[in-house]
C-alpha cells in the first residue's frame, strides 16, 4: 500500500493542481460580483471584468492627457527601478557582511550584535525618519528596503557560513590556503546558492516597503497608482494593480529559482529545493 506521503504527482498533475486554486478564486470573484452588480449596478466593490478589462486598458495602452506616459508601464518601471536597487544593494551587504561574520571571529563579535538589533527594528517605524534624513525622493525608499531586508540576509548568510563542515575549513588550511582563499574558494561556493535563496524569501518584504513608501510619497509607482486611486474607491484599477504586483514578485521569484537551478543544481538536488 502507498503511504500518502510518497505519492506524488506527475508534471501534468501538478500543473493542473497548481492552477486549481486560482481557478476557484476566479470562479468565486465572478459569482460573487455578479450577484452585486445584479443588486446594484453601480457597485464599485467587486466590479466585473468587462470594467476591469476596460480600466486596465486605459492604464497601459492609452496615454495619460496629463503627462503623456502610458501610467501603468510607467509606474511599473518606476517601482522595480527601486526594488532592484533595494534589493541590490541589500544581497550584496548580506553576502559580504554574512561570510565575514561567519568566517572571522574577530569581525562577528562587534558586528554580529549590531546587525541582530538592526533586523529586530521594524522598518516601517523608522519611515518618517528616512523621509527626514534623505528627503522624500527615491533615496528614502532605497533606504527602507535596504534597512529593512539587508540585517535579515546578513543573519542567514551568517548562519550559512557557521553551518559549513569543519573538516572542509581544516583541510584547507592543511593545504596551505589563507583565510581569503578559504573565504573565497571554500565559502563562497556554497554560500552564494543561499543568498539566492534568501533573496527569495524577503522579496515579499522588500515589495512591502516598497509600496508602503510610494503611498507616502511618490509621484510614480505601482503603490502610488493604488493609494492614489483608493479615494476614489476604483477597485477596477486597485484589483488589476495588486494582481500584476503579484505577478511580478512570482516571476521575480521563479526567474531566481531557474538562476539557482542552472548554476548550483548540486544545491538544489541537496536540499530537495527543485520544486520550491
Amino acid at each position: 500500500m502507498t503511504r500518502l506521503i510518497n505519492r506524488k504527482p506527475d508534471r501534468a498533475s501538478r500543473l493542473l493542481l497548481g492552477l486549481l486554486p486560482f481557478i476557484i478564486i476566479v470562479a468565486l470573484y465572478l459569482i460573487t460580483s455578479q450577484s452585486r452588480l445584479a443588486i446594484n449596478p453601480h457597485d464599485k466593490l467587486l466590479p466585473s471584468f468587462e470594467s476591469i478589462y476596460h480600466a486596465i486598458y486605459q492604464m497601459a495602452f492609452v496615454p495619460s492627457r496629463r503627462t503623456g506616459h502610458y501610467l501603468l508601464w510607467n509606474d511599473t518601471l518606476s517601482s522595480l527601478k527601486l526594488l532592484f536597487m533595494g534589493v541590490g544593494i541589500s544581497a550584496l551587504v548580506g553576502l559580504i557582511v554574512g561570510i565575514i561574520n561567519g568566517a572571522i571571529p574577530l569581525f562577528r563579535a562587534p558586528l554580529s550584535p549590531l546587525f541582530t538589533a538592526f533586523s529586530l527594528i521594524p522598518p516601517m517605524a523608522i519611515l518618517p525618519i528616512l523621509f527626514i534624513v534623505f528627503g522624500l525622493g527615491d533615496l528614502a525608499k532605497v533606504m527602507l528596503i535596504v534597512i529593512g531586508v539587508a540585517p535579515l540576509l546578513v543573519r542567514d548568510m551568517q548562519l550559512k557560513t557557521l553551518s559549513l563542515p569543519q573538516e572542509q575549513l581544516i583541510k584547507a588550511q592543511t593545504l596551505g590556503a589563507s583565510s581569503w582563499q578559504i573565504i573565497l574558494r571554500v565559502m563562497l561556493p556554497q554560500v552564494l546558492p543561499r543568498l539566492i535563496e534568501a533573496v527569495r524569501l524577503t522579496l515579499g518584504s522588500a515589495w512591502l516597503f516598497l509600496i508602503a513608501a510610494e503611498a507616502i510619497a511618490a509621484t510614480s509607482g505601482l503603490g502610488y497608482r493604488i493609494f492614489l486611486v483608493r479615494r476614489y474607491l476604483d477597485m477596477a484599477v486597485i484589483l488589476p494593480y495588486v494582481v500584476w504586483i503579484t505577478f511580478l514578485a512570482f516571476l521575480m521569484d521563479w526567474i531566481l529559482k531557474r538562476i539557482s537551478l542552472r548554476a548550483f543544481p548540486w544545491y538544489a538536488s541537496l536540499n530537495g529545493s527543485s520544486n520550491t
